[in-house]
């Protein structure tokens, strides 16, 4: 199996490739498990994160780096905009998402309370790699909804058609890869 090597915040690792489909393949970058690389890449966001009052990722790979932003930061609570509802939420709404990494359209979704938590506050969007931007566009989107005041968008990686965009703080890129594993240009 071919991979690709990667230095995030002091923290290397390979990175598996793995097929989208038969023309593309895409660097693995996994925060599950992985402390170390939560951990300094938390430190490492937060240094250049706007003033916030809370963070909010989409489930699930966003949730480690969003849990240790928030406990780095001192602010301790922190925002899931959740792939199912859930029987506790409430009143909840939702948004639409295509992700490269997921095989079919999703939905996220956010309860009123939570809703009523984020209203009028500084709300901090993060996730592990952003590429097509879809996943984070819809946390956005509820965000919005519940009457958030975006202030930043923040991405341990950014790859594919992310690469170059000037509404992300990132700490690295990855390349999207042909078949053969060679970088795509």
């Amino acid at each position: 199996m071919k991979s690709y090597p990667i230095e995030v915040a002091g923290v290397r690792r390979e990175l598996p490739l793995c097929r989208v489909n038969d023309t593309l393949y895409i660097a693995a970058f996994v925060m599950f498990g992985d402390v170390e690389i939560t951990v300094a890449a938390a430190r490492a966001l937060l240094q250049i994160a706007p003033a916030f009052d809370v963070i909010m990722t989409a489930e699930a790979k966003g949730i480690p780096l969003a849990y240790e932003m928030a406990r780095q930061s001192g602010k301790y609570n922190y925002v899931v905009a959740r792939k199912y509802p859930k029987l506790y939420m409430k009143s909840v709404f939702s948004a639409d998402v295509h992700s490269i990494t997921t095989d079919k359209d999703q939905t996220l979704y956010l309860s009123e309370d939570e809703a009523q938590y984020i209203k009028g506050r500084r709300v901090l969007l993060v996730d592990d790699v952003i590429s097509t931007g879809e996943s984070i566009h819809a946390v956005r989107v509820l965000a919005e909804q519940a009457g958030a005041q975006i202030i930043g968008v923040q991405t341990v990686l950014v790859e594919g058609d992310a690469q170059g965009r000037t509404d992300l703080q990132y700490l690295g890129v990855i390349p999207v890869f042909n078949a053969d594993g060679t970088p795509k240009a």
